[in-house]
């Protein structure tokens, strides 16, 4: 019997997609599934779900509740950590508008630039207590992290812990299984696709399909002007679910059906994308409020409509509807645990671990995003050939990323400050201490640890 444990399962939506990818796997039929949370009555909810689901369906895996965490790894196979810390959208705010009101202009500020670092110094140190949980009592499981700042996390993890099998899990890299096809008139099973770069800060760096005579990434350049341009985005989805009432689900792996939104702004969310398009000759996986966190110059040129639209969307709708199970993929992770336990050696699309060489001009202690090998001793990632301008983008984040993990290891203020100073977002210096201060002094208890 496999065992999962699931950290944080009173978010009842995200735990609710996650067991609907492990109750439709042949794999997991007599796993037993472990909820843990911080909130009783909110893990409850979900343990209720999930026994509705199986009761209706006649499955046979089991699922409880144990709210002590060492008590629920041991024997543990496989822990999923899916945690925030806080008020999400409150401190989001204060993440993102802080700075600004500094002088600093961030387009977004959950994973990248100065409201990424503060989402990292209030969230890293309760993923190292989880992970020294797991260490002690179930230290041969693989660890799956869907937490944001994504590669922050798994960067500082990795410092701390580098003997846990220890994997961060993002569906950004789903876009490129909608919208390929569509480019190319080709199905997906024809289309083969390697991407990577770091978690939100990805582009494309290969691709092929059966019977292709030309220069495939080529014909994708050529073509993804006049597809993107016209493509719906959050400002289109947002005005649609004010209209209606009814939200459009965004996020995961499935189909998203948006042919019903017709009047559409020109490069709605894409405007820094088609900046990096035309200028880097390369397709970002993602659009403007991530890919714009990491670059000093996305504030002049991203849509910021576009992201306003996608943060009130993702924040009073996304998330706000009935959970519900359903008989369909939203995440890799279950693909990966099968892979893992049959050992059939399959190449996944994404994951995000430490770069042992997978990305030229990155040390290999950072966490990239790349493709890599399934099989039964885990995950091996796959070497790509990024181009000279992408490979500059991502190596201004290097000090960010070591300063960051410093920071939360050693309990600095002082290395705060720093990794703001490396960070080219970050434009001026004079009020930066100030800043750092005033943020402490918001985010109490979280930053408390850098006060002392």
């Amino acid at each position: 019997m496999t065992k999962i444990v699931l950290v944080g399962a009173g978010s009842i939506q995200f735990g609710a997609q996650l067991l609907g990818d492990i109750f439709q796997s042949k794999v997991l039929t007599d796993s037993e599934i472990v909820f843990n949370d911080i909130n009783p009555v909110a893990v409850e909810k979900t343990r209720k779900l999930a026994q509705e689901y199986i009761d209706a369906n006649g499955l046979n895996q089991r699922v409880s509740v144990e709210m002590d965490l060492a008590k629920a790894l041991k024997g543990a196979d496989f822990v999923v950590i899916m945690i925030e810390i806080g008020d999400r959208f409150k401190l989001w705010d204060l993440d993102w508008k802080i700075p600004q009101q500094y002088g600093i202009q961030q387009v977004y500020g959950e994973n990248g630039g100065p409201g990424g670092l503060f989402h990292s110094l209030r969230i890293i140190p309760a993923i190292l207590d989880i992970c020294q949980k797991v260490s002690d009592h179930a230290p041969e499981a693989t660890v799956f992290n869907f937490s944001n700042p994504m590669s922050r996390i798994c960067t500082t993890v990795h410092r701390m812990f580098p003997h846990l099998k220890f994997i961060g899990m993002c569906h950004e890299i789903a876009s490129l299984e909608r919208h390929l096809p569509e480019i190319l008139v080709q199905p997906s099973n024809n289309i083969f696709y390697r991407a990577g770069g770091l978690n939100h800060f990805s582009v494309l760096s290969e691709v092929d399909y059966t019977g292709s005579t030309s220069d495939v990434y080529q014909e994708i350049l050529e073509k993804a002007p006049h597809y993107f341009a016209k493509m719906p985005g959050y400002s289109e989805i947002y005005n649609a679910a004010k209209a209606t009432g009814k939200d459009i689900e965004t996020e995961g792996w499935m189909g998203i059906d948006l042919s019903h939104l017709s009047e559409v702004r020109e490069w709605s969310d894409r405007r820094l994308f088609a900046l990096i398009l035309k200028h880097f000759g390369v397709l970002p996986i993602t659009t403007d409020s991530h890919f714009g966190e990491y670059i000093s110059w996305a504030h002049d040129v991203s849509d910021h409509r576009g992201i306003l639209d996608f943060y009130s969307y993702y924040r009073n709708y996304l998330g706000q509807g009935k959970a519900t199970i359903k008989n369909e993929q939203r995440e890799r992770m279950v693909p990966i645990i099968e892979g893992i336990l049959t050992d059939n050696k399959y190449e996944e699309p994404a994951v995000n671990i430490p770069n042992k060489g997978y990305i030229k001009n990155l040390p290999e202690w950072i966490v990239v995003e790349v493709p890599a090998v399934v099989d039964g001793s885990g995950v091996s990632g796959i070497e790509l050939n990024l181009p000279p301008g992408v490979l500059g983008l991502l190596t201004n984040q290097i000090g960010i990323h070591d300063l960051t993990a410093e920071a939360v290891l050693n309990k600095s203020k002082d290395l705060v400050i720093q990794a703001l100073l490396v960070d080219p977002v970050v434009t001026s210096a004079k009020k930066i201490p100030e800043m750092v201060d005033h943020i402490i002094a918001e985010q109490r208890p979280w930053l408390n640890y850098l006060d002392t």
